[in-house]
């Protein structure tokens, strides 16, 4: 048994799928085939079930999944800490769709600029997958918002930003003064989809005060959450980091009066893998910028 091997194992673990499995790792179907063929004849088990379009794991495959995971971040934690400089190497950086385009670009290109033989590699995802790529040593840090919902990672606290609501121009709030949340009580809402933490943080703000927001419709994107509310299709309330880069008039920002919504966001990493420096310095770097 060798690394191959399990790198082979792993590859069809994840995708459930021969084909898909040979494309990523670059071997024609059939080499893939006969690796974990000997691989099987070489534990005495059957891996995977196989099934017309897909494969699942036996239950043996599930017991080397898990022990194969461990070799793989043991060996791949281990190459990091030989070559561990400072200066070079790959990090791999995730972070929520309604933080990566607002606060990511400077502090990428700051660091980039301090480092310029690192190899950074951002992926944005929802909260639930980047704590799990976390966990797995699949990413090197995150950036997102609490709550999180996992264990086992370690949290650091970056900063609390405001919630602010926006409205079409038009909108008859938009001549209030003062806008309560009983103000927008009875308003439709435009939010983004049930897989997005924001959207959470805004109807847990609402319900404990006794508010129940009616969303009405519902976007992928904050950006097009910001267009329907242009289009006077609802309102909703948006972090502060994503209003400040809004430079149209087709949308007004009001703070909302009394207590105000809130995030807080927040980055996290597996504690429990190799902490390379120049991991340790972006993750200085992302104090520094919040700083700034």
């Amino acid at each position: 048994m060798d690394m191959d091997q399990l790198m082979y194992f792993q590859g069809v673990a994840e995708t459930r799928n021969f084909t898909h499995a040979a494309e990523r790792l670059n071997l024609s179907q059939s080499a893939l085939s006969r690796a974990i063929q000997r691989l099987e004849d070489e534990v005495g088990q059957p891996l995977f079930e196989r099934k017309p379009r897909s494969v699942e794991l036996t239950d043996a495959g599930l017991i080397f999944q898990s022990r194969a995971e461990q070799i793989l971040l043991i060996v791949e934690d281990m190459k990091a800490e030989i070559s561990d400089d400072g200066q070079t190497g790959r990090l791999r950086i995730g972070a929520i769709p309604t933080i990566a385009p607002y606060f990511l670009p400077d502090l990428l290109r700051q660091f980039a600029d301090q480092y310029p033989k690192a190899n950074l590699v951002v992926q944005e995802d929802t909260t639930d997958n980047l704590v799990r790529r976390c966990k797995q040593g699949e990413l090197d840090v995150a950036i997102v918002a609490l709550p999180i919902p996992a264990k086992y990672v370690e949290i650091d606290n970056l900063f609390e930003e405001e919630l602010f609501l926006v409205l079409p121009p038009e909108h008859p709030l938009t001549q209030k003064k003062q806008i309560r949340l009983s103000d927008i009580q009875h308003e439709p809402f435009v939010l983004l989809n049930e897989a997005h933490c924001l959207s959470d943080n805004i109807v847990s703000f609402c319900r404990q005060r006794s508010v129940h927001p009616l969303a009405v419709e519902r976007a992928n994107q904050l950006a097009m959450v910001q267009e329907l509310v242009a289009l006077s299709h609802g309102i909703s309330l948006i972090p502060e980091m994503a209003k400040k880069l809004d430079k149209t008039e087709r949308r007004v920002y009001r703070s909302l009066s009394g207590v105000k919504p809130k995030r807080t966001v927040v980055a996290i990493w597996n504690p429990y893998r190799f902490q390379s420096q120049l991991l340790i310095h972006f993750r200085e770097a992302i104090h520094a910028y919040v700083q700034e």
